[in-house]
């Protein structure tokens, strides 16, 4: 059974590589984040449109390895709709879920379980964690424009 759940997981991870969510430039953004992942070389920059606290609309562009790209695609649907703060909370679960600092719920999480294996591959959590690294500071919104995991 635990075969067959890593097959489904690895799935939706190539799907999300193949056909990412959300994959395009929003015109007129209220914020842009430039993320980049010297190890792996991926590159993403973030769109997000927020009104009144309000994720309305979010999306991508960039090139990177198929778990940074699912990675992205997965956030960019799973927080538009959310709130700021919200979205604060699941880089804090996602975080943890993806590194070795505690236990989280999976089902809170969501469909971002299928990445819940990458902290067993240490060069990986960067390429999955890229995209959340970026949000993060989109949400803070301290004016700056780009990060980086190294």
């Amino acid at each position: 059974m635990f075969e067959d759940l890593r097959d489904l997981y690895q799935e939706v991870i190539f799907d999300h590589n193949r056909n990412p969510r959300n994959f395009r430039v929003i015109e007129n953004a209220s914020r842009a984040v430039e993320g980049f992942n010297p190890l792996c070389g991926d590159r993403l920059t973030l769109y997000l449109n927020i009104v009144a606290g309000v994720i309305e609309d979010v999306s991508f562009q960039g090139s990177g390895c198929a778990i940074s790209t699912a990675s992205v695609s997965l956030m960019t649907e799973i927080i538009k709709g959310k709130t700021e703060s919200e979205a604060e909370a699941l880089f804090t679960q996602f975080h943890r879920m993806t590194t070795t600092e505690g236990e989280v719920d999976l089902e809170a999480v969501g469909k971002l379980a299928v990445l819940a294996g990458v902290k067993d591959y240490p060069a990986r959590v960067k390429c999955a964690t890229l995209a959340w690294h970026t949000l993060d500071t989109a949400l803070k919104n301290e004016g700056q424009t780009s990060i980086s995991t190294e």
